[in-house]
C-alpha cells in the first residue's frame, strides 16, 4: 500500500496504525559535566533527557515566553510518636512484605 500523502505544511505523518508525530534524530556534542548536569536535573524533574532539551531548545526559540510548567503537588509528611513496631525491618523488603502478610 502506497503512502497517503498530506498537506504542505503538515506536522502529522500518516501511519499503518494511525497518526504520528513527525521526529527527527540528531547527535550534538556537549561538554561532559554540561551533560551530567543535565541528566540529573532531568532525573530532578522525573522527565527523560529528551524532554529537557526540547523545552530548553523551545524556551530559546520563543519570542520571550516562558514555558509554563504545571503546578508540582505538594504532599505533606505525616509523622507519629513511637517509631516501628517491634520485629519490623524496612531495610529487608521481603521481611517487610511477609510483616505486612501478618497483620489483621
Amino acid at each position: 500500500m502506497l503512502p497517503q500523502s498530506r498537506p504542505a505544511g503538515s506536522t502529522l505523518d500518516t501511519h499503518k496504525y494511525g497518526f504520528r508525530v513527525n521526529r527527527v534524530k540528531t547527535t550534538i556534542e556537549l561538554p561532559d559535566e554540561l551533560l551530567i548536569a543535565a541528566k540529573k536535573r532531568a532525573a530532578e524533574l522525573r522527565q527523560p533527557f529528551r524532554k529537557l532539551v526540547e523545552d530548553g531548545l523551545r524556551q530559546q526559540l520563543s519570542d520571550g515566553r516562558r514555558i509554563r510548567r504545571p503546578n508540582r503537588k505538594k504532599f505533606r509528611w505525616v509523622v507519629a510518636k513511637g517509631g516501628l513496631p517491634p520485629g519490623l525491618d524496612v531495610s529487608d523488603r521481603a521481611s517487610l512484605h511477609e510483616w505486612l502478610r501478618k497483620q489483621p
